[in-house]
């Protein structure tokens, strides 16, 4: 079969398409021929050597997406052959070799059915950035109601599913988009108010929009020089969810800017949650979207055998999910 390899840890650039030998099922475990694939920033920082796993050379990359049953180990349960899954956050594409590849082997308790109505498209690209968007929302305990709610780098895939999730919980959302359309279209997900990280006035015209209100949730996708602006917009006992650093590390940042409101930061990890904690928060997910009639959201879909490419768009700052389509 055909898979895109990664030889070593010197970045994406390095992936080559090459044929390699069929996966075989271990016991628990099926083989999915995979439809659609989908790209997360994640896989860049791990081919950079970013990221905490380390798994053998070479490897595949390719943390979520769909496809259909074609063999059935042992120890497998109810799934038969024939029966389109969708991949839910686990070792594939991590530990072990992922979904940049024609078929996969995946444990039966990393699959999901998909959800009634969506396209496989939408399925492909759904089950990572939703679960860390969930996350990123919840790990500090329920939000008072109609909390204010910011979400930078909003238009990308956790992006959009923050906003929508966030809107479906009854919250104010602001999304931040250095682009007016996109911004538009984030107002037609459930944003209350969207903002140009690149206007130098953005904070004081959140300020004004919200007033007397302060941001009690700060999604921060981006870092960078993003961080202390985001932190400024923060009220008493504000909160920020690390998701990404897209921008690249902070260059200057005040710890004092923390203590007189009592601002709490933290890292989101969706490699925390136990399976059992994943395919509940995954349900909790479908009841939130289910409320607004919300779907995911597919920015581009590129041939297999272009994922250079489709890594570039992902780079320019898609709106929503970046797939590529293995069975043509």
């Amino acid at each position: 079969m055909k898979a895109w390899l990664l030889d070593d840890f010197t970045g994406i650039d390095r992936l080559r398409l090459a044929e390699v030998a069929e996966p075989v099922p271990q016991k628990g475990e099926v083989l999915l021929e995979m439809h659609f694939a989908s790209l997360n920033p994640a896989d860049r920082y791990l081919a950079e050597a970013q990221y905490p796993a380390k798994p053998p050379l070479p490897h595949i990359l390719g943390r979520d997406g769909m496809g259909t049953v074609i063999q059935v180990s042992a120890g497998a349960g109810e799934v038969r052959i024939g029966e389109r899954r969708g991949i839910l956050r686990g070792g594939v594409g991590v530990e072990r070799p992922g979904t940049f590849a024609q078929r996969v082997a995946v444990p039966v308790q990393d699959l999901v059915e998909i959800p009634a109505g969506w396209s496989e498209q939408e399925a492909a690209g759904a089950t990572l950035v939703y679960l860390t968007a969930y996350q990123a929302l919840t790990m500090w305990g329920p939000l008072a109601p109609s909390a204010v709610v910011l979400v930078t780098g909003a238009s990308g895939g956790v992006g959009v599913a923050a906003v929508q999730l966030a809107n479906a919980m009854g919250h104010t959302v602001v999304g931040l988009s250095r682009s007016s359309e996109k911004g538009q279209r984030l107002l037609q997900l459930g944003a209350t108010a969207t903002f140009n990280p690149e206007d130098r006035q953005w904070r004081q015209s959140l300020r004004t929009a919200l007033a007397p209100r302060r941001v009690d949730l700060a999604i921060d996708n981006i870092g960078g020089n993003l961080l202390p602006q985001v932190i400024e917009t923060l009220g008493d006992c504000g909160k920020v969810s690390i998701v990404g650093r897209l921008a690249g590390p902070v260059p200057s940042f005040n710890t004092a800017t923390l203590l007189f409101r009592r601002i709490r930061m933290g890292g989101v990890a969706v490699g925390t949650y136990t399976n059992a904690e994943s395919r509940a928060a995954w349900q909790q997910v479908l009841q939130l979207l289910s409320r607004n009639e919300a779907r995911p959201l597919v920015d581009s879909v590129f041939p297999f055998d272009e994922l250079p490419k489709a890594f570039e768009r992902l780079a320019q700052g898609p709106m929503g999910k970046v797939l590529v389509q293995v069975q043509p």
